[in-house]
């Protein structure tokens, strides 16, 4: 395990049992690499990459604001690493598709009738309705989904969803290319988007999360995706 790693799950630990606290300071340098027999060196590398992700704020000098601050959960930093994998990988389509239909489909299926998040899926389906832009359509569909997927309540699941919006956003826009009638397929979007909500509004999970799968699989078969290239005419 690395050190920023170990530094990291000490921090995991010590919010866990109650040790430490959001504004809470970590242990001087010194001690932290005594108590998790590393070198200082290795330490303060350790707290520069958690800086980085945003885990915690360094500051030098002898005031009230000097040390190490823990400002934010460790689920930060997992958004952070996440994000940053995906923008620095190219990854297949299909992959992304896979996974949004499982996050999606488990997410609608748990998420309670009440949710406030479905207030705000309702809210941006109006919006798309109005939205003629392709671009201003798309931000609002990933808007949607990730509307969708808060509202299970699970944290990780949201973070790893709010990871991908970007990428999410990318490979539809990139789609639209190969759409037969932009026009009638974000009318058909709509539509689906409507009847996801209403079987969520409605406690359906099981029917949700049948008709979420098939709206995500639908828009990228309806691109292409997975199908073998078209032979080339003599």
């Amino acid at each position: 395990m690395r050190t920023h790693e170990l530094v990291l799950s000490w921090i995991e630990k010590q919010l866990s049992d109650g040790h430490l606290v959001l504004g809470g300071r970590l242990p001087a340098e010194r001690a932290l690499a005594e108590q998790l027999e590393v070198s200082r060196t290795s330490v303060r590398e350790a707290i520069r990459i958690l800086e980085a992700m945003g885990v915690v704020r360094a500051s030098v000098g002898s005031g009230k604001d000097a040390g190490t601050v823990v400002i934010a959960e460790p689920a930060t930093a997992l958004g952070s690493a996440l994000r940053l994998h995906v923008a620095t990988q190219h990854l297949p389509v299909a992959d992304i598709v896979e996974t949004r239909v499982l996050l999606e489909s488990w997410a609608v299926s748990r998420a309670k009738a009440d949710a406030p998040e479905l207030e705000e899926a309702a809210r941006l389906l109006d919006e798309m309705d109005v939205s003629a832009a392709v671009d201003g359509f798309l931000a609002l569909d990933v808007a949607f989904h990730l509307a969708l997927a808060e509202a299970a309540g699970n944290a990780v699941v949201s973070t790893i969803m709010g990871s991908l919006r970007e990428a999410i956003e990318g490979y539809a826009a990139a789609l639209t290319a190969n759409l037969p009638d932009w026009d009638s397929t974000a009318q058909r979007l709509r539509s689906e988007h409507r009847a996801i909500l209403s079987a969520m509004n409605a406690g359906d999970g099981g029917r949700a999360a049948t008709l979420v799968a098939a709206h995500i699989e639908g828009y990228y078969r309806e691109a292409g995706l997975g199908q073998a290239p078209a032979e080339p005419r003599p």
